[in-house]
């Protein structure tokens, strides 16, 4: 079917429920107003808030307006998605994050007000069994109190704001506006022009003259800009210095784990773990060599396909029962509330035009989750619903377990649940698979989520540290210093088995996550929770189940390292990443049997 449908064409049963928040606009309209009016309120509580009745009062009227806002927020956007070009839920969308932002600025007395209380005001309150609900709100209030400034030296940091983001801000106008790459042959010997989005599809050339033509032409074009983009990084460096020591925490690193109460040790162990297990990573690599049949494996061979494209056509109904059975260790509860989603319009299922693309879960608190897909009937549509449904089934247990507050989960728990159900499902199917050719291009497409989620986050995570520390101590960042910092890592995770091509030195230049310091290494060890889970919840069954669910109903209730290691996840031992790592063995055991 070439033909887009447009929205009023999409039959009622594959779009989502939305009336499930609003039945209609004269809905949204009177919460709306609701809403200006608890706004009005908000400021009657200023200057009071060393009174715990108040202090009761004005954080209950905050979670009651928060509420408000986040129910018209993600239903006028949600309608927004719908179809993008209607103009009618474009204005409700603008409305609903102009009262975003109003809400935002007539609460944001409350912490600084809190934070000015002394300690022993601060600990009384924590103390306080009337605010028994808020106390871990108030107990992360306190854990942040070190590192807040006096109100004029916040007020400077605040005007800075617009000068730190520059780095980035000038990173992206000259990765994304700026620079032009040259023409290419592709497999026809048709002369393209490279862009980022072509680069991947290049790449994934058959033809290695094609990859290699690509990938040179990739790094020479960053080459020629090094002094540019080095000076560019370093500046963003220097600024998560400057933040680090006007805040006064002991490093860059140390402040940007801070938020999420990420012990360093979580940090260091990934790295260390998964130096141990490079030989696992050298050995995908002889693997991936004798797979391509070539002499030498070169950099530029690392997204070439090991096997012919496996056609795998599965209907949204086929992706349905098949992830439902492979979800069947998670147990009876966790299959009915799932059986619910797929029943009762918690999906919006295909394309239409005007569709926002990609796919998300999201929702309001009171309200069951939603998710929007851009359905398509083969293997990759039927991960990304069951990734989907993970994040969904992890808000609504949260939701129904936790009180507003403390239901929302952190970034660093987010995709764990996701994650897991891609691992179950991916498990179902190398067990039920008995074409090799099925089950050769199913274990490379995991094998290659280990390389790319695992391995190369864990690099880049490495890269960043080192980039950090040597400023810290004082030290330069010229080009050539980024270059064999880049380059040298290369040669420790991919081995002595891989050609590593001197350009290969120049991509650091065009990663964008490293203007946001120190996130990347979330994708690594949410990916190792998540299969460390899966591979609990397969080999112990009841016990590790009942663990399991008991962090997706926790939501974000205490802090992300207590809540995965009650469940049996403990990321500051490098146990998770070890037990990872042998499933990613037993991947690579298998592709070698396949093929002898």
């Amino acid at each position: 079917m070439n033909h887009v449908p447009k929205r009023s064409e999409s039959a009622p049963e594959t779009t989502w429920k939305l009336e499930d928040i609003f039945a209609d606009q004269a809905a949204w309209d009177s919460e709306f107003a609701e809403a200006k009016k608890l706004i009005k309120k908000v400021a009657d509580y200023e200057g009071k808030l060393a009174d715990p009745a108040q202090l009761k009062a004005c954080f209950e009227l905050e979670d009651e307006l928060s509420l408000h806002v986040e129910r018209l927020y993600v239903y006028a956007n949600m309608k927004h998605h719908e179809d993008t070009a209607e103009p009618v839920y474009q204005a409700l969308s603008d409305k609903s994050k102009k009262l975003s932002v109003e809400t935002g600025e007539a609460l944001s007395f409350i912490t600084p007000e809190v934070l000015g209380l002394s300690d022993n005001e601060l600990e009384a309150m924590i103390g306080n069994e009337s605010l028994a609900k808020f106390r871990h709100t108030l107990e992360e209030m306190r854990r942040q109190k070190a590192h807040v400034l006096s109100k004029n030296e916040e007020a400077l940091l605040a005007q800075v704001g617009n000068v730190s983001s520059a780095p980035g801000t000038i990173f992206g106008m000259l990765n994304n506006a700026d620079l032009k790459f040259p023409k290419v042959k592709n497999e026809d010997g048709e002369e393209v022009e490279l862009t980022h989005g072509r680069y991947i599809q290049f790449l994934e050339s058959k033809n290695q003259d094609v990859r290699r033509e690509a990938f040179k032409a990739m790094y020479d074009t960053y080459g020629k800009l090094k002094n540019t983009l080095a000076t560019t990084l370093g500046a963003n460096v220097t600024k998560n210095i400057f933040y680090a020591k006007a805040r006064k925490y002991d490093s860059a690193l140390d402040m940007s784990l801070y938020g999420d109460n990420i012990p360093q040790s979580v940090y260091t162990n990934l790295i260390d773990t998964i130096h141990k297990h490079l030989p696992l990573m050298h050995r995908y690599m002889e693997l991936r060599k004798k797979l391509l049949g070539l002499e030498e494996l070169h950099m530029y061979d690392l997204f070439a396909p090991l096997v012919d494209e496996f056609k795998m056509d599965i209907t949204y109904e086929e992706a349905k029962k098949t992830i439902k059975e492979s979800l069947k260790p998670l147990g009876e509860d966790y299959l009915n509330v799932l059986q619910d989603g797929f029943d009762n319009g918690w999906i919006d299922v295909y394309e239409n035009e005007g569709k926002r693309s990609g796919a998300y879960s999201w929702g309001a608190f009171g309200t069951h989750p939603y998710v929007l897909l851009n359905h398509k009937d083969n293997l990759n549509s039927m991960f990304t619903l069951t990734h989907e449904m993970g994040h969904a089934l992890h808000s609504y247990y949260s939701d129904n377990n936790q009180n507003y507050r403390d239901a929302q989960y952190t970034i660093f728990l987010a995709e764990v649940a996701s994650t897991l159900n891609e691992a179950l499902l991916m498990d179902y199917l190398l067990n039920k698979s008995t074409d090799p050719k099925e089950k050769m291009y199913l274990l490379t497409y995991y094998a290659d989520q280990f390389r790319t989620t695992v391995f190369r986050q864990t690099m880049f995570a490495e890269f960043e540290k080192i980039v950090h520390e040597r400023v810290e101590q004082g030290e330069s960042l010229t080009p050539q210093d980024l270059n064999k910092i880049y380059y040298d890592l290369n040669v420790q995770y991919y081995g002595p088995g891989m050609v590593i091509d001197k350009d290969i030195e120049m991509e650091w230049a065009r990663i964008p996550h490293f203007y946001n310091s120190f996130y990347v290494y979330k994708y690594a060890t949410g990916f190792s929770a998540a299969t460390s889970f899966s591979k609990q919840i397969l080999e112990e069954g009841a016990p590790a189940v009942e663990r399991y669910l008991g962090f997706l109903k926790s939501g974000g209730s205490d802090f992300s390292i207590n809540i995965l290691k009650k469940a049996g996840v403990d990321m500051s031992s490098p146990e998770p990443i070890e037990q990872a790592m042998s499933v990613f063995e037993e991947l690579i055991g298998q592709m070698e049997q396949l093929t002898k």
